[in-house]
């Protein structure tokens, strides 16, 4: 079976020359990093599951994104931990597809249901009457639905045209494997990845040019009451804050070099663990709800 060796994986904070006591730091750290992410994931997760209050297609979507950050921090840290408690820098071909294509999946699919939420808060910041029509439970669910869809096959084909090119070398200069660094190992031509590659940087632009609109609606539309601003403040500024952290996260991989692993590691670290923490501290029914669980449980 073919291998692709990731030489680079440690050169940030350890390498080859660690001694076991430093790797067990930072097994131990990256292991608590990881149950705490997936923790606050799930707590969002069952809060709005549990509490009919939250049934409505703000908190679905909000969901759907804490389902997708379990994934993303999935796809990533489990490999991180592997490696770093036998000290290896070793990938299986198969094990490194499987590990692009989940991270196509969560990136995808967070823009993706990103652009769904801007749209459902234009909806209800601009056009509060008919919010409830709209945005009715069949409609939620069908978009739930086609987010997963269309981020499932913009992955199944690029993992396709990425698994025929054949590979002439095995060293991968990322933390994790990746589309991009795998294309360059090809000896043959690339062009049918790259013009791929240029199809999904106009979709996510054509995403980003949506949200775009729909806040600066949602904000003309909020400046006109104190009301419209409050309701801005508390549901739409954690949105933005998610979005320029993934977007700024993405642009960093894709350019700069110097930073590339640090910032390429950040958009499968940072928000999956910063998102139900803003969420949950900035929206008052999920705060109040989870710390009445919580009471319930000490209770008990």
């Amino acid at each position: 079976s073919r291998e692709v060796y990731d030489c680079s994986a440690f050169n940030l904070p350890m390498g080859h020359n660690q001694n076991t006591k430093c790797l067990h730091i930072y097994f131990v750290f990256i292991l608590i990093l990881y149950l705490f992410t997936i923790f606050l994931n799930l707590t969002l997760i069952f809060t709005i599951f549990l509490e009919k209050m939250l049934h409505n297609p703000m908190y679905f979507f909000l969901c759907n994104l804490c389902i997708n950050g379990i994934i993303g921090a999935s796809s990533f840290y489990p490999k991180i931990l592997y490696d770093v408690l036998i000290d290896s820098h070793v990938i299986t071909y198969i094990g490194c597809m499987t590990q692009i294509f989940v991270i196509f999946l969560y990136v995808h699919c967070e823009f993706t249901n990103l652009t769904v939420m801007a749209y459902d808060r234009y909806v209800a910041i601009c056009k509060p009457l008919h919010y409830h029509s709209i945005m009715t439970i069949r409609k939620v669910w069908t978009l739930i639905l086609l987010t997963w869809f269309l981020s499932w096959m913009e992955c199944s084909i690029g993992c396709v045209l990425l698994a025929q090119l054949p590979l002439c070398g095995v060293d991968i200069d990322k933390l994790y494997c990746s589309s991009w660094p795998v294309v360059k190992l090809s000896c043959v031509d690339t062009s049918q990845n790259n013009l791929f590659g240029l199809i999904l940087t106009f979709l996510n632009f054509s995403q980003a040019i949506i949200i775009l609109i729909s806040y600066v609606n949602i904000v003309k539309a909020s400046l006109r009451s104190q009301a419209g601003m409050k309701k801005f403040m508390q549901t739409c500024l954690p949105h933005m804050i998610t979005l320029a952290n993934c977007s700024i996260s993405v642009f960093f991989d894709s350019i700069l070099l110097a930073l590339r692993n640090i910032m390429s590691v950040e958009f499968l670290v940072v928000p999956p663990l910063v998102n139900p923490i803003i969420y949950g501290m900035n929206l008052s029914q999920i705060r109040n709800r989870v710390r009445q669980l919580f009471r319930r449980k000490v209770a008990a």
